[in-house]
């Protein structure tokens, strides 16, 4: 029984058999893909909106709306969390049987926090895109400069190797 290392090539290789010498002859490739697909079984979306925490069926911990601090909301749960560290230490010591009731107020302080964090990634990932331009700016810059400059190093070697020839 003879088996293939690698399966066979798709059948739409052949569209591509002129591409050398025609490049235009290749099919177009597809439209982008819009709205929802599926992808092993899960359907997905290629809109990139963060779901609330009510849809994720979590209680809110911090105000609704669009205008919210979130310095002052990220360092009030994090007082918060730390507070209720402290308290499930406490029931542990004191009630060991009564701590789940702990834990899951601090899953619930957690996921309001990773929501906070969560929502901050567009703003944080304008920021380093920002960042990266202007040092793509600024080593341009240094490039042009430093070009600027060995060409003048070079004009001036130039004119001294004519300057000496002439001279002798």
């Amino acid at each position: 029984m003879a088996t293939a290392t690698y399966p066979p090539p798709p059948p739409y290789y052949r569209l591509y058999k002129d591409y050398l010498q025609n490049p235009k002859s290749a099919p177009e490739p597809p439209p982008p893909i819009e709205g929802t697909y599926v992808c092993f079984g899960s359907n997905y979306t290629t809109d990139d909106v963060l779901p609330t925490l009510e849809e994720q069926g979590v209680r809110q911990l911090y105000p609704k709306g669009p205008n919210i601090d979130f310095k002052k909301e990220l360092r009030s749960l994090n007082r918060e969390l730390q507070l209720h560290i402290l308290e499930l230490a406490d029931v542990l010591v004191e009630r060991p049987s009564q701590y789940a009731r702990r834990v899951e107020e601090i899953s619930l302080i957690f996921k309001n926090l990773h929501h906070l964090l969560n929502s901050l990634r567009p703003h944080q990932a304008r920021a380093t895109l920002i960042h990266i331009l202007e040092l793509q700016i600024q080593r341009r810059k240094q490039a042009v400069e430093d070009i600027k400059r060995r060409r003048e190093d070079a004009r001036k070697l130039l004119k001294e190797s004519i300057a000496t020839l002439d001279g002798n």
